[in-house]
């Protein structure tokens, strides 16, 4: 029998060289979970028992599928690993898959998934009695990093809230477990808070929107926004934490908040500029407009982190994301306010200014059971003493703050930025960045070789980014995101070799099968061989100059 084509690889697959043959699930088969597992067994029932036509109801015996908790294999395969098998030498059930703690069932339950072939991710049969074979096998399996993240962008393009819980579906097919929410920006503030209703109100809309790179001379000119009420969230945040993945709020500060100013105008460098006079940003790039150093701002951002903070419980949301990058400091050099803030603080610059922004916020989110995260800018001046950084500019973020004691998420752009183009052709959609093929995505390393093996510690994963100016629908974000989630996910969980060691062919021929079960799910990818007619959008411009920062 043929090892499986399974993605992310599993640690090891053991097939039985005695029994070369398969076993089918069928009317006769079962659902058993035992305590702690219930969580999975609703999710079989609902997504694999929807697309066989199985009932999978409750019962024990040579045709159950069980589900398992044994904490005793924590310390073979930690909390999120699994042990799958269809071997009955091992127990005589039809599939028994084990794990230390429910996500690992969970993760195994995916695995089953993948096991059962591409009509396994239909929402309905499609092909009345059909066989659903398993191969005899034994899979033991457990992620390399614990932080496996996917960062999407709503405010440049809003997704709609069956958008965001799908996207939360296609990470736990891959078994990706964090979902950074980047929630606010300059186009756009997502997210309901009701002691500020104007955030809503008037930042969540934008008269017209950029068609293309900020060079592009198109406007699509009507209005763009929405925004998640706090139950939309409430439900979000339910049914990540349903599939183990965690939710890693964004409100950035004190940078990329035009449209926060625009709603509340008394919130910007007021002696610099007429803030009431400003709009939702339209346009890409970055914004001059920044929040003022004042403590009308600091309460202003408390009672928006006091309402976040009771919509992402401290269980799903542990981390806090604040932003923190691209922050100009030219409002603040002509502010005789800023200046005069810097002498009453003691502070030498504007990077000191923009590090007491996100030391304030550290502190009182420390004093809150949470942890700050920024990206690597925060660096700046000094880094707060409990935050953690995403490195976005290279490794060089990431390397510093691990070498000084800092936890560190890597997500170099350069790597996994998936708004940059997949391919130099001028099919592309929109090309903006550098090229980034799926072999470049594989080959990904998130660990730097400078760093100490106790330094490599701080590493606490990695992560993929999805911002989405050039992705105005559904199937855009589709189209960038995959197949190359699909390779990230692998570089995320499975123990593989060197960069320069990894096998390519290996991956692009289990991808095969993989595109199968992406089709099923309706995923608009790009093709191996390139966009499809309808993935294409001539005539708009993006930024197809290898090397060039995609910000120019």
């Amino acid at each position: 029998m043929t090892r499986p084509d399974l993605i992310p690889a599993p640690v090891t697959v053991e097939c039985r060289a005695d029994s070369p043959g398969y076993f089918s699930l069928d009317e006769r088969t079962s659902l058993h979970a035992g305590p702690g597992t219930e969580g999975a067994a609703r999710w079989l029932r609902a997504t694999v028992g929807a697309a066989t036509g199985l009932a999978l109801s409750e019962g024990e015996g040579p045709h159950a599928i069980v589900l398992r908790i044994k904490p005793e294999l924590e310390g073979e395969l930690g909390a999120e690993g699994y042990r799958l098998s269809t071997d009955r030498s091992v127990e005589d059930v039809a599939v028994l898959i084990e794990a230390a703690a429910p996500a690992g069932v969970f993760w195994g339950a995916q695995t089953l998934r993948q096991l059962l072939g591409p009509d396994a991710y239909r929402r309905a049969p499609v092909r009345p009695g059909q066989d659903w074979d398993l191969p005899h096998l034994t899979v033991e399996d457990k992620p390399r990093f614990g932080w496996r993240g996917m960062m999407l962008d709503v405010s440049r393009h809003f997704l709609h809230k069956d958008g965001v819980l799908r996207y939360l579906d296609l990470m736990a097919a891959h078994k990706l477990n964090v979902f950074h929410f980047h929630l606010t920006d300059d186009q756009g503030w997502r997210i309901e808070i009701k002691r500020h209703p104007r955030l809503t109100e008037v930042g969540s809309w934008r008269e017209r929107t950029k068609f293309g790179h900020r060079a592009s001379p198109l406007w699509e000119e009507k209005p763009h926004g929405g925004f998640y009420t706090q139950d939309d969230i409430r439900e979000i945040v339910a049914y990540a934490r349903e599939r183990h993945i965690r939710v890693v709020p964004e409100i950035d500060i004190p940078g990329h908040s035009q449209a926060t100013i625009t709603a509340y105008p008394e919130l910007g460098n007021t002696d610099v500029i007429d803030t009431a006079t400003l709009g939702v940003w339209d346009n890409w790039g970055v914004s001059p407009n920044v929040l003022a150093p004042s403590d009308t701002v600091l309460r202003f951002y408390e009672g928006v982190f006091e309402e976040l903070l009771e919509l992402f419980p401290e269980d799903v949301s542990p981390f806090v994301h604040i932003g923190g990058d691209e922050c100009p400091k030219e409002q603040w050099k002509q502010s005789a306010y800023a200046q005069e803030r810097m002498r009453e603080l003691g502070l030498k610059d504007e990077d000191e200014l923009q590090s007491w922004f996100i030391r304030h916020f550290d502190r009182w989110l420390t004093e809150r059971g949470r942890r700050l995260i920024g990206w690597d800018e925060i660096l700046e001046g000094g880094l707060a003493e409990g935050a953690a950084v995403s490195s976005w500019r290279g490794y060089a973020g990431g390397i510093a703050a691990a070498q000084a004691g800092h936890d560190v998420v890597m997500c170099p752009e350069q790597q996994v930025y998936l708004d940059h183009r997949q391919d130099g052709g001028a099919d592309e959609p929109m090309p903006i960045g550098f090229v980034r093929t799926l072999q470049d995505v594989y080959r990904f390393e998130p660990v730097p070789p400078q760093l100490t093996e106790e330094e490599a510690a701080h590493v606490l994963g990695t992560q993929a980014n999805l911002w989405t100016e050039v992705m105005e629908s559904q199937a855009r974000v589709d189209y960038q995101a995959f197949p190359r989630l699909s390779a990230f996910a692998e570089v995320a969980w499975s123990a593989l070799p060197p960069a320069d060691e990894r096998d390519f062919a290996d991956f692009e021929r289990r991808m095969g099968a993989h595109y199968a079960r992406l089709e099923a799910l309706g995923v608009d990818f790009r093709p191996p061989g390139g966009p499809l007619p309808w993935q294409k959008r001539p005539g708009v411009l993006g930024r197809p100059i290898e090397g060039a920062p995609p910000n120019v």
